[in-house]
């Protein structure tokens, strides 16, 4: 079974008409994917004439801003970095009354986007829904394995609603129209290839980082989280130094909840920087040979674009989704989990630099052809297209 194919628009710039309301549990000040790319989708809309009013989980770190109605909220258990929160009815209802959406769009499925599924259905405004993360994988890591049945039909119950449920990648969208869900189709992503590019290279930073020359610089980017794989490519940069020793090297960037025991099993000549953004993450992407991408449970992998966007070529577990953004010769795919084979991919690429650069000029090609706006122009003619029948 394979998912719905994206409405036949034309692109829509102005989007006065367009009024977003967005539920989300997870929203910038917050430091992942999904909140990076919400508040990306946000600035767009905006930029090209639409209004967004934004629900999510009140953060601490936050700045008031009168378009973002945050909700009271205690952190996660399972991952206290994010918050949790169960909207009133009544003051939601409220604010949308005030608001007059023409569009309410609910991106993550628990307390935030179950009260915006609910305004929708009260107001009678159309609905649409993202999938940005594969909770049944999650479920597994964290011991919540026995959610993972009736996660699935949960699941298909809260898209249900929609009239679209947009998907990264081919790869999810037909796993979840194969599952049952309907309407389904790619929002894929996009990369600013000002902010990662190969310029921001720094001699000085490899110095820093101990590589020299000849040596193969890994990278690594994201949440250090049980369910990113992190602890995979420590163990193969722990095998692959030992048959190639004063060659290797790898930078950690990130933080999160599993940091301590992460650093604890890397091997010598991993350095981990914490959280970088800005320059400093610029430089690290683009002073790198490789971008390591075990994880088995993401939706996307941001990071991997801003990684090919940067000059690197991408050794990745083969899973759906990152082999659709590695495919054909964007980089090298090894079977999950595999330790063994990552590290003979490792000592591999350390004496042939000849398949880094093909690969990296694969990178790049792709990366340049993932423009925001091109992202943009598709999903915004499906949201015009919905706002304008409400408006009728």
């Amino acid at each position: 079974m394979t998912a719905a194919p994206a409405l036949a628009r034309p692109a829509h710039d102005d989007l006065r008409h367009v009024r977003l309301a967005l539920f989300t549990d997870t929203f910038t000040p917050q430091v992942n994917g999904v909140a990076h790319t919400l508040a990306r989708l946000r600035l767009a809309l905006e930029a090209r004439g639409g209004t967004v009013q934004v629900f999510t989980p009140h953060d601490p770190e936050a700045t008031p801003d009168a378009n973002v109605a945050r909700a009271p909220s205690v952190p996660f258990w399972a991952y206290p970095q994010l918050r949790l929160a169960w909207p009133d009815a009544r003051t939601v209802d409220a604010t949308l009354r005030d608001f007059a959406p023409t569009l309410v769009h609910v991106a993550t499925e628990f307390g935030t986007g179950l009260a915006g599924r609910r305004a929708a259905r009260v107001l009678g405004v159309p609905l649409v829904s993202s999938y940005h993360t594969n909770f049944t994988a999650y479920a597994q890591h964290y011991r919540l394995g026995a959610l993972a049945t009736p996660g699935w039909r949960y699941l298909r119950w809260f898209h249900g609603a929609a009239r679209r449920t947009y998907c990264p990648t081919h790869a999810v969208a037909n796993d979840l129209a194969a599952r049952g869900f309907a309407r389904c189709a790619v929002w894929s992503r996009g990369v600013d290839a000002r902010r990662f590019n190969p310029a921001h290279r720094s001699e000085s930073l490899r110095a820093t980082l101990g590589a020299t020359p000849d040596t193969l610089l890994v990278c690594w980017v994201g949440r250090l989280g049980a369910e990113k794989g992190l602890g995979d490519a420590l163990d193969a940069m722990r095998i692959a130094s030992a048959a190639r020793p004063g060659h290797l090297r790898m930078v950690v960037v990130g933080d999160g909840p599993h940091e301590a025991e992460l650093r604890a099993r890397a091997p010598e000549g991993v350095h981990f920087t914490g959280r970088l953004d800005g320059q400093a993450l610029s430089e690290v992407y683009a002073s790198a040979d490789l971008f390591a991408f075990p994880s088995t449970t993401d939706t996307f992998g941001n990071v991997m674009l801003e990684a090919m966007a940067s000059g690197l070529p991408v050794l990745g577990a083969d899973v759906g989704p990152t082999r659709e953004l590695l495919h054909p010769d964007r980089g090298w795919l090894v079977p999950p989990h595999d330790v063994t084979a990552m590290a003979a991919w490792l000592v591999r690429l350390v004496g042939d630099r000849m398949a880094l650069q093909r690969a990296r000029r694969a990178a790049l090609t792709f990366a340049a052809s993932c423009t925001w706006d091109a992202v943009w122009d598709r999903l915004f003619a499906d949201y015009a297209a919905y706002a304008a029948e409400h408006s009728l």
